[in-house]
């Protein structure tokens, strides 16, 4: 049998002219037993011995070809030229005058082993190379145009020689600038799957020779992974592109209870591949981790983000055109599964918070719920109203218990129903259907704490003064009440925030306390509980004269001039140098975003004032638009204001002159009334209709000390705009009052940290239902965010059921019976606690690390500092240093430098992983 001449390639008659390059001094024919490679370039230049040669490359199967051949290249070719002819005529044929023109007066054989050690400068070969015809004539016919192979130090490995390859042939990346592909590219699952999203190659993998495939995707099995033949497969078949959204797919067959249809559906997809079941699971546990980190790229980067959803965009016309996207509905990926997901959560909460509670916790495990953090607030905000709303219905008692309330409880139900109003951007009706219920409950509920405070409210106005509030902070005692106790020390930055309400304020403080600004607030009187500060604005509840009366200390009504002599005569008659500045005066000119007079005034020993407008002017304006809240950035010069503060070492109190109520009925029109209004939400007047209430009194400052303001949220007298204020629905009335502390130490005697596990009420964290549905909430309740303790002992188990007992203060068997051991106890009475004991200087008393442990695990493993402290303060000393307090107990808990308590959340969040606090310090469990 004839075996075929072997094919020859450029890069090898290239590696032969240089090895022959002292011989083709005086010759110009080089003879090679073989065939040229169809399709390849006949005439190319060649380094040959240092110098450029021009080579013109013949393929020949006659000796009258041969010998044609020659005499053109005699006849025709350039001085210097080069002519290589492949053929299969053997020496005996050829006569001595055309054998003596050639190299070596003879026809060269290939030894491709040699030829590859040569391009890659290699000394030695992996001997079982030799035996791998394949790989031999594929390394030389893919060397690279430009570098050529990585240079090999001693022996080329099988391995190394596979690397280079299957860089060249699949064309993955490498660095810019890198000439040497081997080590420089990686070659993994992740690596892969993203070369199959390219253009070309899966293409250039599918134009390979069978034999050559098939060893490559054997390889590349071995080194990336069994989800590497699969992903090739279909590379093969044209369907790379598609490969990723493909192995999502492959997730419906995780379901033992997949139905024939199912199984029949994604085998038609995959086609030819036809992926065993165990080869499909490796390949979609790839693709899925693949996924999860470009997701988490994808969280900053556009770039990335196009990339992901690209790839599950994809899977999903994929999934519905094969009737699969029901099959996928548990998926952890699909944006379909998503949205179906985000339903379930809304739909369930209707249900019971309970069941919307663990929906919830299934949404936040989907990979996307990182990418869709504003379809996730829906969820959230959907499960707590339905927690508030669970809760039975508040009693309003008074004037100072209903603003308290809202400030405290009610603002945050508002907040919710504005997530909710403006519903999922990418829901579907039936979970729009779902908001909309929940929303007209939670509304109407909200409704008729508004319409019983106004009630309250008409009788109060009577008689309010500053001097007889009845109780309540009114906003003209603000600078007196709140801000002159903190002038004592280092005079704070009065921050007004023009419009901003309860719900807008629960958001600011949230973010802020992240910032590491620290809420502090009077110590309240004993039994009554720690909440945030708000007070009563003047009426009606309009900048004109709220704002003035804030900022002056007295009912009064006026603009920025009345504001400013009316704030610097206050701080004048206490003794303090005082400034205010308003819109024009708080920008720098350029190169300084704040005016140098404002930082003047900071850096001084005055009391610093400044007016901001943005929340008012959008609201006026019409630019509210869909907006569900107002973060730090949203509000011009805030954040760099509070930077400015704390430089200055300035305590900042964050407070408004009113809030407002938004436009949230379409097509809405203004109701007629008799005569001019005042504005959008009060007129002139004593005749409240319906929806109104008639306010009288030394505290309504306009319509001749009487005027009608709606409580009601749907009334207005003006053309629409995005919000109003104005009126006498707590929205509006409540002015929210933050103090702010850079630290600790600048809270005056009798203040104490408001963490925000206690600024937001107990039905607003997750898991608080359960434990609040029951109970009755009157008007000015809060509840504490310390968990209460079970009326009935728990039985001791495992170990500590034995009388013996002893626990670490001294408690023996009988006592522990009345008083099971908590895991902080454990913790503090286990070998391995006393033995961390030993290398940590002035280790804390062991109750307040068992409390520390305990009040963590209760809070669902995660408290902020200042929540921490302010929990276990109650069990002995704790340093005001929180921080330095708990990188201590850090030293007695992370045995062995593993992570059981830390800061996380940018070292504004303490967290306890109880899972390896247990396997550390208890190996057998510990008692539950």
């Amino acid at each position: 049998m004839v075996q075929p001449l072997p094919q020859v390639g450029r890069r090898t008659i290239e590696a032969l002219l240089e090895k022959n390059a002292s011989a083709l001094r005086d010759r110009s024919l080089m003879l090679i037993h073989g065939r040229y490679a169809p399709g390849a370039t006949g005439a190319f230049t060649a380094t040959v011995g240092g110098e450029p040669r021009r080579v013109s490359v013949r393929d020949e199967s006659s000796v009258l070809g041969l010998l044609a051949a020659w005499q053109e290249h005699r006849a025709d070719a350039a001085p210097g030229s080069l002519l290589v002819v492949t053929t299969g005529v053997d020496d005996s044929q050829l006569g001595w005058d055309l054998r003596g023109h050639a190299v070596r007066r003879r026809t060269l054989t290939v030894d491709r082993a040699e030829i590859v050690l040569q391009r890659f400068g290699a000394a030695g070969l992996d001997m079982r190379m030799y035996r791998e015809d394949w790989l031999l004539e594929a390394l030389l016919d893919a060397e690279p145009a430009e570098g050529g192979w990585p240079r090999a130090a001693g022996v080329l490995t099988r391995d190394s020689a596979l690397r280079a390859l299957v860089v060249v042939r699949l064309g993955l990346a490498r660095p810019p600038g890198s000439a040497d592909t081997s080590r420089e590219t990686a070659i993994d699952a992740d690596s892969l799957l993203a070369w199959s999203r390219t253009t070309a190659g899966p293409r250039r993998f599918a134009e390979l020779k069978d034999v050559e495939r098939d060893e490559l995707k054997k390889w590349l099995g071995e080194v990336a992974g069994p989800a590497v033949p699969v992903l090739l497969a279909l590379a093969e078949t044209g369907r790379g592109a598609d490969a990723m959204a493909l192995g999502l797919l492959g997730a419906a067959l995780r379901d033992p209870a997949a139905s024939p249809d199912t199984v029949l559906a994604v085998g038609g997809l995959f086609g030819q591949a036809r992926p065993r079941r165990a080869e499909l699971t490796a390949f979609t546990d790839s693709v899925e981790g693949t996924l999860i980190r470009w997701i988490s790229e994808a969280r900053s980067s556009d770039s990335a983000r196009q990339r992901v959803f690209a790839v599950l965009d994809r899977a999903d016309e994929l999934a519905r055109d094969a009737s699969l996207t029901t099959g996928l509905a548990a998926s952890r990926f699909l944006p379909s599964s998503f949205a179906a997901q985000l339903g379930a959560v809304i739909a369930a909460a209707r249900q019971s918070p309970d069941a919307g509670e663990n929906e919830l916790a299934d949404l936040k495990g989907h990979a996307l719920a990182g990418l869709f953090p504003d379809r996730v607030r829906v969820a959230e905000m959907a499960v707590r109203l339905a927690r508030w709303l669970r809760l039975p219905v508040p009693a309003v008692t008074g004037v100072a218990a209903g603003v308290a309330a809202h400030g405290a409880d009610w603002g945050w139900a508002d907040r919710a129903l504005t997530v909710l109003w403006s519903g999922d951007p990418g829901g579907d009706r039936e979970a729009a259907r779902h908001l909309r219920a929940l929303y007209t409950e939670g509304r109407d509920r909200r409704e008729a704490l508004d319409e019983a405070f106004a009630r309250q409210l008409a009788g109060w106005t009577l008689h309010a003064t500053a001097q007889q509030p009845g109780g309540a902070l009114v906003v003209e005692n603000v600078l007196e009440t709140v801000v002159r106790p903190l002038a004592a020390g280092v005079p704070p930055l009065v921050i007004v925030l023009d419009g901003m309400n309860s719900a807008v304020a629960a958001q600011l403080g949230e973010e802020m306390e992240r910032e590491g600004w620290r809420e502090i607030i009077p110590r309240p009187a004993q039994g009554e509980p720690a909440q945030r500060l708000a007070a009563v604005t003047t009426f009606p509840s309009v900048t004109q004269v709220s704002r003035a009366s804030l900022l002056t200390g007295s009912a009064v009504a006026g603009g920025q001039s009345v504001e400013s002599s009316g704030f610097t005569a206050f701080w004048r008659k206490r003794r303090k140098d005082a400034e205010l500045f308003h819109k024009a005066s708080i920008g720098g000119d350029a190169g300084h975003f704040l005016a140098p007079e404002l930082l003047l005034a900071l850096a001084s020993g005055a009391v610093v004032g400044v007016v901001l407008n943005t929340i008012d002017d959008a609201l006026d304006s019409g630019q509210q638009g869909q907006r569900t809240a107002w973060s730090l950035h949203d509000v011009t010069y805030l954040r760099e204001l509070l930077a400015a503060a704390r430089s200055y070492g300035r305590p900042v109190v964050l407070t408004s002159d009113h809030g407002h109520v938004l436009e949230r009925e379409p097509g809405s029109s203004p109701v007629e009334v008799d005569g001019p209004a005042g504005s959008a939400r009060w007129r002139p007047g004593t005749d409240a209709r319906e929806g109104e209430v008639a306010l009288r009194g030394p505290r309504v400052l306009d319509g001749d000390g009487t005027i009608v303001a709606p409580w009601r949220e749907n009334i207005r007298y003006s053309g629409r705009r995005a919000g109003y204020h104005g009126g006498a629905a707590l929205a509006e009335v409540t002015v929210p009052v933050l103090v702010l502390a850079p630290s600790a130490e600048l809270a005056p005697q009798g203040w104490d940290p408001l963490p925000r596990e206690q600024a937001a009420p107990s039905w607003w964290r997750a898991s608080a239902a359960t434990a609040t549905e029951a109970e009755p909430v009157t008007a000015c309740e809060v509840t504490s965010s310390k968990p209460k303790q079970s009326k009935t002992p728990k039985q001791p188990e495992g170990l500590f059921t034995d009388a013996d007992v002893v626990t670490a203060d001294g408690r023996g068997g009988e006592e522990l019976l009345a008083t099971p051991l908590s895991l902080g106890d454990q913790v503090v009475a286990s070998e391995v606690y006393e033995a961390q004991k030993a290398y940590v200087r002035k280790a804390p008393e062991v109750k307040i690390v068992a409390a520390v442990i305990d009040e963590l695990v209760a809070a669902g493993g995660t408290m902020s500092p200042a929540a921490l402290a302010a929990a276990i303060s109650a069990t002995g000393r704790v340093r005001r240093n929180i921080e330095g307090f708990v990188a201590t107990v850090q030293r007695l808990l992370n045995v062995e430098g593993y992570p059981v308590l830390g800061f996380i959340d940018g070292g504004h969040t303490v967290k306890l992983d109880e899972t390896l606090l247990r396997g550390q310090f208890l190996p057998t469990g510990g008692s539950r």
